[in-house]
């Protein structure tokens, strides 16, 4: 059986990498290679980038754009040593056994980056395509370039290029219960070290529990109307929904609509008045074809 081996990150499993896996199923089975954790952390663990999706999830994403079999490997500072020619020979041929190898036209690998495209197409035991990076807006479609625009609140965009919105999952903890005193009960995400969480301020989204999927006016921040210091919180009020009881299970948020940063109001009344709309704007939002 002819065997396409796509090699890459994948981390969000982007419009780019949707494009490799379509392009893989031309030439057999396609078996998506991937590594874990991000090679950053072994090379240059303070600089490590935040992930978008877990792997877990990365690897459901491969699954659903296309990939048959997903193989992770451990990538270890033993890993990173490994010769450009050994990872050919002991990856791609022995394990994988390749017939066909699918990369992106800026790929390395091996030893101080020392293989590249032109040792791949050499060598005549499998054919090699390299795929230009795809473009939007004039611009190539990378991890990074989505990691940013999360960061920088621009959710909107990332959608567009990831081809689905953001999302982060946790599960619902304890926190400090204000919201219940003043008609709006959120649920408290608690979060992976290195998730990729929007910028502070109101977003409207999806919150799913289980079965269960409601429009939600999402906040991110420390919430700088009450006195107190509390770190950063992300949180979510489901809308128009009463008396859940969401606590300790595993949840989902999805980002679709940036409404507004976050901001500090001189009484509560002036807070439940933006609230409010902040929550009709979400309803609207969400609701619109």
């Amino acid at each position: 059986m002819n065997r396409a081996v796509v090699i890459g990150i994948f981390d969000g499993v982007h419009q780019g990498h949707q494009q490799l896996l379509k392009l893989a199923k031309l030439y057999g089975k396609v078996v998506a290679l991937t590594f874990y954790p991000h090679p950053t952390s072994v090379f240059a663990p303070e600089r490590t980038p935040s992930q978008i999706v877990s792997l877990a999830d990365r690897i459901k994403l491969l699954k659903e754009n296309g990939a048959d079999e997903v193989v992770v490997i451990d990538f270890t500072q033993e890993f990173s040593l490994l010769s450009a020619q050994d990872f050919i020979e002991n990856i791609l041929i022995k394990q994988l056994q390749a017939t066909h190898v699918i990369v992106g036209e800026n790929f390395t690998f091996g030893h101080k980056a020392a293989g590249n495209i032109q040792l791949l197409q050499a060598d005549p035991r499998f054919g090699t395509t390299a795929v230009r990076l795809e473009e939007n807006r004039g611009t190539p479609v990378s991890s990074t370039r989505i990691r940013n625009l999360i960061i920088d609140g621009d959710v909107e965009r990332a959608t567009e290029l990831l081809t689905r919105p953001h999302y982060v999952t946790g599960p619902v903890v304890h926190g400090e219960k204000r919201g219940r005193t003043i008609g709006y009960p959120t649920a408290n995400i608690g979060l992976a070290q290195h998730a990729t969480i929007p910028a502070d301020g109101v977003y409207a989204g999806w919150l799913t529990v289980g079965d269960d999927r409601w429009e939600a006016a999402i906040s991110i921040g420390t919430n700088p109307t009450f006195p107190g210091i509390r770190g950063r919180q992300v949180e979510a009020y489901a809308l128009d929904q009463v008396d859940l009881d969401l606590y300790d299970q595993q949840a989902k948020l999805e980002f679709l609509f940036r409404l507004r940063d976050t901001l500090k109001f001189e009484s509560l009344d002036e807070l439940l008045v933006q609230m409010k709309q902040d929550c009709d704007l979400a309803r609207k939002l969400l609701t619109q074809p």
